[in-house]
C-alpha cells in the first residue's frame, strides 16, 4: 500500500467529526462556518501534501510543497481579518485551482508515461479523479456562497443536493482508492 494512503484513515476520522460536530451545532442553531473555513483550509493542505506524494516530477513537487505553507497561511489571515463572518470563498476558490491544476496535471504525467498503467488497481488515479471531479464542481458553488444566500431556498436546496452527491463521489472515489489494493486470494476446495 503506497505511503499516502495511510494518511488517509485519520484524515478521514477527523472529517467524520468535524461533520458530526458541525451537524450537532447546526441542529442547535449555531454557525457554523468557522468550523468549515479552518476545516477545508486543512483539507486543502492535505490534498496538495498528497498530490505532493503522487506526482513523479521532482520540479512539480518542490512548487506543490512550496505552496502548502503560504496557502495556508493566506486562508488563515483571509479567515480571521478578512470573511471572519462568512465561508471562506475567496481563499476556497484559490485551493480549487490549486487541487485542480495539481491533478490535471498528474493525468497529464500519467498519460505521458512510457509504460501501461491499469488504472483500475491505482489508486492515485481514483483519488485525483475524485478531486478534480469534486473541486470542479464545488468551485462555482461554494466559490460564490456570497451570491447564493440570496437565492430562494429551493435553489439553496437544490445546491446543498448537488454538493452532497458530488461529494459522496469524492469519498467513494477514495473507498475505491483503497479497495483496489486488496489482493483477493481464490480458494479451491479439494
Amino acid at each position: 500500500m503506497p505511503a499516502y494512503l495511510k494518511l488517509f484513515p485519520g484524515f478521514l476520522l477527523i472529517t467524520i467529526i468535524v461533520e458530526i460536530l458541525s451537524l450537532y451545532l447546526w441542529n442547535n442553531d449555531i454557525v457554523t462556518y468557522k468550523i468549515y473555513n479552518f476545516f477545508t483550509a486543512f483539507e486543502f493542505c492535505f490534498y496538495l501534501f498528497i498530490l505532493k506524494k503522487i506526482i513523479n516530477s521532482l520540479r512539480v513537487r518542490k512548487i506543490i510543497a512550496y505552496s502548502i505553507f503560504p496557502y495556508f497561511a493566506v486562508s488563515f489571515i483571509n479567515i480571521l481579518f478578512f470573511q471572519k463572518d462568512s465561508f471562506h470563498s475567496i481563499t476556497y476558490s484559490l485551493g480549487c485551482l490549486l487541487i485542480v491544476t495539481y491533478s490535471v496535471y498528474y493525468f497529464f504525467e500519467l498519460f505521458q508515461s512510457p509504460k501501461s498503467i491499469r488504472l483500475t488497481n491505482e489508486p492515485s488515479f481514483w483519488i485525483c479523479s475524485g478531486l478534480l471531479f469534486y473541486y470542479c464542481c464545488s468551485f462555482p458553488f461554494l466559490g460564490l456562497t456570497s451570491l447564493l444566500s440570496t437565492m430562494p431556498k429551493i435553489l439553496l436546496y437544490n445546491v446543498q443536493n448537488i454538493l452532497v452527491a458530488i461529494n459522496i463521489l469524492l469519498y467513494s472515489s477514495f473507498t475505491i482508492a483503497f479497495l483496489c489494493k486488496i489482493q483477493i486470494r481464490k480458494y479451491t476446495l479439494r
